[in-house]
């Protein structure tokens, strides 16, 4: 009996310590304000995809604070999450969302990353994504094998950006004759430099971006579709290349899949390292409870924006194998996009 007793005063005891902590990050939260921070200027996907968030993830964090997104543009967030983790409140009070691909930065040498990528505490992303690589109506190349002889003008977002780098890598490994002007701050910036004639081309813009914000242009045959980007085909895309496929050799799918892998969690958001545990628990889960809250999945919807949630430890693991692929494919890669 006595057994007994001391169980349920236990129980009692871990219930009301549970409480206490979920009290006190109520109390933290309350009248306090999250500052959501995109790594590009307004108006792009990224964009669209944070703004989204906040207007639905007060909801779901204790104490219910204000959400705020703050446009924090350069390098396609590299500057962001350098500041994010090294100068940013460690309080829980402030997490961003950058370039997919800036995670590998540190793996390829970039000299201006100044962070470890798996030590920056993943909240997740609202999704995975198939991009692609088009090309203006007017350009002379409009397909795969035209781009094998014929320049294409691409905008690039920053040295550490995927509109820089991939285009790169491409013509790098696959001979594809991609030529980037850089100077754009974000894909808002690069599409309308395209319209204006500025660029020929624009590579990644993801499928979502281009159905939320120009779809007439695909139905109008304004853009010329010339590939697709990530480990699969997009289903509703299945007659567009898949750049994986034009790999003449292992070697050179390997180095294609190290820096396509980051399409699995397209829009990924972080708070720097540091913050306190139960505050970090009660950000994912929020981040978890909105992705899903069909208030939110509605409103993404009206914007033709895709959502499939990903999950921190999901992200986490991808960069760990990311991280451990052989060092011949990473220095290969790490040559081509220098």
């Amino acid at each position: 009996m006595k057994i007994i007793k001391l169980l349920g005063a236990a129980a009692c005891v871990l219930s009301l310590s549970i409480a206490a902590r979920a009290d006190a990050v109520s109390d933290f939260y309350a009248n306090r304000t999250i500052n959501v921070l995109v790594g590009f200027g307004p108006g792009g996907a990224y964009d669209l995809y944070a703004r989204t968030l906040a207007r639905h993830f007060g909801n779901h964090v204790p104490g219910h604070p204000n959400v705020v997104v703050k446009n924090v543009p350069g390098a396609a967030g590299l500057a962001l999450v350098n500041t994010l983790y090294n100068t940013s409140p460690k309080d829980g009070t402030e997490f961003g969302t950058f370039n997919r691909t800036i995670p590998l930065d540190p793996l390829l040498g970039g000299s201006q990353a100044q962070f470890d990528a798996l030590k920056l505490e993943w909240l997740g992303s609202p999704s995975n994504e198939v991009s692609a690589c088009v090309a203006w109506h007017t350009a002379k190349a409009k397909n795969i094998e035209d781009l094998r002889t014929t320049e294409l003008l691409m905008a690039g977002t920053g040295s550490a950006a995927d509109a820089t780098i991939y285009p790169t890598l491409f013509r790098e490994v696959l001979g594809l004759k991609f030529k980037v002007i850089n100077g754009y701050v974000g894909g808002a910036d690069a599409v309308l430099a395209m319209e204006k004639g500025e660029i020929e081309g624009f590579c990644p813009w993801g499928w979502t971006g281009i159905e939320s914000t120009h779809p007439e242009w695909l139905r109008d045959g304004k853009i010329n579709v010339l590939m697709q980007l990530g480990l699969n085909k997009h289903p509703k895309h299945p007659e567009v290349p898949l750049v994986l496929d034009l790999a003449k050799t292992e070697a050179d799918r390997q180095a294609l899949e190290l820096m396509l892998s980051p399409s699995l969690f397209a829009r990924p958001f972080a708070a720097p390292p540091g913050v306190p545990a139960e505050r970090l628990a009660a950000l994912r889960k929020a981040f978890e409870d909105t992705v899903k809250d069909p208030a939110f999945v509605a409103d993404a919807e009206k914007q033709k924006l895709e959502v499939e949630y990903v999950s921190p430890d999901k992200i986490r693991s991808i960069l760990i194998k990311l991280y451990a692929f052989p060092p011949a494919v990473v220095a290969r890669v790490k040559a081509a996009v220098k």
